[in-house]
């Protein structure tokens, strides 16, 4: 009977994407700035997803129960730091083909033409775009 509820409470693995939209952000966090702190992502997320303390604490205790985080003692008082598991680019691939055939029916020019237009890109991403679309251009 023991083992029946040791195994009701282990969560499946998950991957990135099939994250709530507030696990995915702490996770993409992780990812942009590397190593952190909660409070350090939790000043991050403020702009676009204000969360008290104890809110990026429970989302990082599932990333960690899923297999996505782990942490280590700082060294600075009771604070932990934060290290993604996985590298970003494979879930970076598979959310945006996710995306691309639910949203755009499949269709990358208009998710490219969509971010676009969302905002304009700065000199430096215009030429790094370049660059990318001349490289498949030899490909």
């Amino acid at each position: 009977m023991a083992q029946a509820r040791n195994t009701a409470t282990t969560k499946q693995q998950t991957t990135p994407e099939e994250l709530p939209d507030a696990e995915l952000e702490v996770l993409a966090c992780l990812w942009q700035r590397g190593p952190a702190t909660a409070a350090e992502i939790r000043e991050w997320l403020e702009p676009f997803r204000p969360l008290a303390h104890g809110s990026v604490l429970t989302l990082l205790k599932r990333l960690r129960e899923r297999g996505l985080v782990t942490r280590e003692k700082s060294g600075r008082g009771k604070a932990f730091v934060f290290r993604p598991t996985q590298r970003p680019r494979p879930a970076y691939r598979r959310i945006l083909g996710r995306l691309t055939r639910r949203v755009f029916g499949g269709d990358p020019v208009t998710v490219v033409a969509s971010l676009l237009e969302s905002r304009a890109p700065t000199p430096a991403e215009i030429r790094r775009i370049r660059q990318l679309l001349d490289d498949l251009e030899r490909e």
